[in-house]
This record gives C-alpha cells, sequence and structure tokens, in this order.
C-alpha cells in the first residue's frame, strides 16, 4: 500500500521534471477545472445535496422549529398565489 494523499482532479502533481507531462498535466488539470465550473447541473445537484443533508439534520435536532419553517414557508407560497390570482381577477 502506498501512503501516497490522492490529490485533487483540479491540481497539477508535483515531482514533474519532463516539460511534455508537466504540460499535459496542466492541461488536464485546467480541463478538469473548466468542467466542474461549468457543468451547472452537477453544481445544482450538489448544492441541493448539501441543502438537504443540512434541512435533515436541522429537522432531526429541532422537529418544532423545522415544521414551524415548513408551515411558514406554505403560508407565504399561499399568500403569493392568493395576491397574484386575486389582482388576475381584478
Amino acid at each position: 500500500m502506498s501512503s501516497e494523499i490522492p490529490i485533487p482532479r483540479t491540481a497539477v502533481p508535483l515531482g514533474l521534471t519532463d516539460p511534455v507531462e508537466r504540460a499535459r498535466a496542466e492541461l488536464k488539470a485546467t480541463l478538469a477545472a473548466i468542467e466542474d465550473k461549468a457543468n451547472v447541473p452537477r453544481r445544482i445537484t450538489r448544492a441541493n445535496d448539501r441543502f438537504t443533508t443540512k434541512a435533515r439534520a436541522f429537522a432531526h435536532e429541532r422537529p418544532v422549529a423545522a415544521s414551524a419553517a415548513v408551515l411558514a414557508g406554505a403560508a407565504a407560497v399561499g399568500a403569493i398565489v392568493w395576491s397574484i390570482v386575486r389582482s388576475y381577477t381584478r
């Protein structure tokens, strides 16, 4: 087993002395960084997963506060929809 620490896809490994290998590693890291930045659906999925994890932890730690937050959100959405429908029908 090697004790090497895995490096991220967007990093260039240290110790590359061959200029061609270093250029390839830099290009590979740059393309990986561009892909990570430009892939909006993946970024949204990751953000959604982080939010879901935090929301579940919050609901587990404070169920009453989580219920109140859900109720307040539902009331806000209901009020917005009601005001839109009311303004449209007038």
